[in-house]
């Protein structure tokens, strides 16, 4: 876990600069088949959602790898101590691996993500005895967030947190702050944008209360740009744009290695029909909430543009934050490698409904191939459409909840 961030060696694509409008793009550099994986890629950093951790969605403090058993990850879920899952043997969770900060008590999957959070930015952010102290600035700043951003999550205030950490304990600063000036810029406008849309209608007067509270926790003279009014918006619309959402499970993992083993067709049959069956149930009673979830900044993964027809997808299916990009068809040499910003119920929707999605949360109108074929559609939203947004059939919703 203690790579150096961005891709794994051989990577099959590259950024290339497309134009001041469209900024980057990502490319391949030789012929990538479908079910490759393009790249594999570890974040710069990377944070678990705040209500996620609070209501106990356990995963490790670095790599957010899911701490606990499946089967344990089940009964919570379904809220059913007494639940057994068949197949134990299956699930990969190593406890006996698990380490905590020896003076904050924060739970790592393992010796070498305790070290590379404390070579990284834990020196500078761990609590100590103060973890449980109201009072303790940490603290006031994130439950001042939590206060202001409600599940669904997406983002999360730690994230900008470990950037400042991460640059206040490097050696090389000047690199850090290099890296994370890749990533996408926008202008004053869209920065307002942005922070409205993840803090609501108050945002003026709560982004600069998070402003003072950030201040106060973090302050560092080399960084003092970002503190001010300008500097932070820009820091936290930089998140905002750029934070790719991670998703961990390790019932999705238990699910993956079930599906895999060669079983008799009658004990194969009883296995899936048990595993649907926990799927419903658990949707009765956790809703959509099923994984640990955080987001991370990914230098490779933020070049990639969006389409409504995407030859390739993001997934997370080592049970950390490690991102795989697979291909979803084969793509030639030189063609851009494009992803969804859109689930695949939202793909499935008008353009005018994608589009409006799409201008909320990432202030652009897309012009894929199936937006310009779609472009003489009426725009409106059907009512159909209207109806059928909060329907998941059960396939659906089992490959939600495995996908990570």
């Amino acid at each position: 876990m203690a790579a150096a961030a961005g891709p794994h060696a051989g990577a099959a694509a590259e950024a290339r600069f497309i134009s001041s409008a469209k900024g980057k793009g990502l490319f391949a550099t030789r012929n990538i088949r479908k079910g490759e994986t393009v790249f594999v890629e570890r974040p710069v950093v990377s944070s678990q959602f705040l209500w996620n951790a609070l209501y106990n969605y356990r995963a490790c403090d670095h790599c957010l790898r899911a701490l606990e058993t499946a089967e344990e990850n089940a009964q919570r879920l379904l809220g059913k101590s007494s639940l057994v899952l068949p197949h134990p043997e299956q699930c990969s969770i190593r406890k006996d691996l698990h380490q905590q900060c020896p003076r904050c008590q924060v739970t790592y999957c393992s010796a070498e993500c305790r070290q590379a959070a404390l070579e990284q930015y834990h020196q500078v952010l761990c609590l100590g005895p103060s973890r449980d102290d109201p009072t303790h600035p940490l603290n006031k700043l994130q439950e001042a967030w939590r206060n202001m951003h409600y599940p669904p999550e997406t983002s999360s205030i730690m994230l900008m947190a470990r950037m400042v950490a991460t640059i206040k304990q490097a050696k090389d600063k000047e690199w850090w702050i290099k890296t994370f000036s890749q990533f996408c810029n926008k202008t004053a406008n869209e920065e307002e944008e942005i922070v409205h849309k993840l803090l609501g209608d108050k945002f003026k007067g709560q982004l600069e209360l998070l402003r003072l509270l950030f201040t106060e926790a973090l302050y560092d003279e080399y960084l003092s740009r970002w503190f001010t009014p300008e500097g932070f918006r820009s820091l936290f619309a930089l998140v905002g744009t750029n934070g790719q959402g991670i998703g961990t499970s390790s019932l999705s993992q238990w699910v993956h290695a079930c599906d895999a083993l060669d079983l008799p067709m009658l004990e194969r049959e009883e296995l899936d029909a048990f595993i649907d069956q926990l799927y419903k149930d658990i949707e009765k009673e956790s809703g959509e909430f099923l994984n640990c979830e955080g987001s991370g900044l990914y230098v490779l993964q933020s070049c990639c543009n969006h389409s409504c027809i995407p030859n390739a997808e993001t997934s997370f299916p080592e049970n950390n934050f490690l991102l795989h990009l697979t291909a979803l068809e084969d793509i030639e040499a030189g063609e851009e490698i494009c992803i969804s910003y859109l689930d695949c119920c939202q793909r499935e929707r008008s353009r005018h409904s994608r589009n409006k999605i799409l201008r909320e949360n990432y202030l652009f109108t897309c012009s894929c191939p199936k937006c310009l074929a779609q472009a003489d559609d009426a725009d409106v939203t059907s009512d159909e459409e209207e109806e059928g947004e909060g329907e998941t059939d059960d396939a659906e919703l089992e490959d939600e909840m495995t996908d990570v």
